[in-house]
């Protein structure tokens, strides 16, 4: 998968393991995920799907903090949190919201079969063990674009490992080494300044 990787996503990893900040932290990123994903969904979607965004993100968050815990770079701990994501919005048939095309799903699952398969996931069940406990609320399904699908905003060809896009716009294989002192309060949503962008740059 292509991503991108900046000071910010430095910082949101350093907000997310931190104490106390990391729940603030979990919740403006959660927020941020929501629109830059419903963005991506016709305008009579968005609403519907709001709160199973918000549900499914938070839980995302946790398998975040779970990957680094686990020793993953932050590029494919962010990375592995996308996969999953793509599972569910492929479950549904939001192919409008999907990184990746539908034929690259089964190859991104096997670069990270150990830890889903540590933790429950799969694709049937993109959160696995993450499920919280009194479940997401659901959202309605539109299996009929799953019947001849567009990806219209997937990126294909980046299935074999995750592709870091830098501030340059350089393009580079894996993990680009954390930075010296960052700032966690840099992190979305943390940072009001900071724009939201394509999707792919956040936690």
């Amino acid at each position: 998968m292509k991503i991108s990787q900046n000071v910010r996503h430095w910082a949101a990893k350093k907000a997310l393991t931190a104490p106390v900040l990391g729940e603030v932290a979990s919740d403006k990123l959660v927020d941020l995920h929501t629109t830059i994903f419903l963005n991506k969904a016709d305008d009579d979607r968005r609403e519907q799907r709001r709160a199973h965004l918000d549900d499914f993100f938070e839980a995302t968050m946790d398998a975040y903090v779970a990957a680094l815990q686990a020793g993953y770079p932050e590029a494919e701990a962010r990375e592995i949190t996308h996969v999953q994501a793509n599972f569910d919005f492929f479950n549904h048939g939001w192919t409008e919201m999907m990184e990746i095309p539908g034929d690259e799903l089964e190859p991104h699952y096997r670069r990270y079969e150990e830890f889903f398969t540590d933790h429950g996931i799969t694709i049937d069940d993109p959160l696995g063990e993450f499920h919280p406990a009194d479940g997401i609320v659901d959202a309605p399904s539109t299996p009929g674009k799953l019947e001849d699908p567009e990806y219209e905003n997937a990126k294909a060809g980046f299935a074999d490992d995750v592709y870091v896009e830098t501030e340059d716009g350089e393009t580079m294989r894996g993990d680009r080494g954390e930075p010296e002192d960052v700032d966690p309060t840099a992190a979305p949503g943390l940072d009001e300044d900071a724009a939201t962008d394509d999707g792919t740059s956040t936690a």
